[in-house]
């Protein structure tokens, strides 16, 4: 089996409380799914910096990484097969 890493971008704003607990039981649903296939369940990653010879700076913006899982799987179709649920 190879591992493959889930990169998960941008970061969901719900208009409700319920709406986030709503979020977040459907990707626990999906995590679960996944078995012992999940090999790693990741982690959130904090607000990203950009580090250049110009020096340090904020990395704003929707589409910045915020997280990964692992998972194993025969191929990489495999693993996108597991994705796509």
């Amino acid at each position: 089996m190879k591992s493959f890493v889930f990169a998960y971008y941008g970061a969901p704003k719900f208009d409700t409380p319920a709406d986030g607990k709503q979020h977040m039981a459907k990707w626990k649903a999906w995590v679960d799914g996944l078995g012992e296939a999940l090999t790693d369940p990741g982690k959130p990653v904090a607000a990203p910096k950009n580090v250049s010879a110009r020096g340090v700076s904020d990395r704003a913006g929707s589409d910045r990484f915020t997280g990964y899982s692992v998972v194993q799987a025969d191929s990489m179709d495999a693993a996108l097969a597991m994705a796509q649920k």
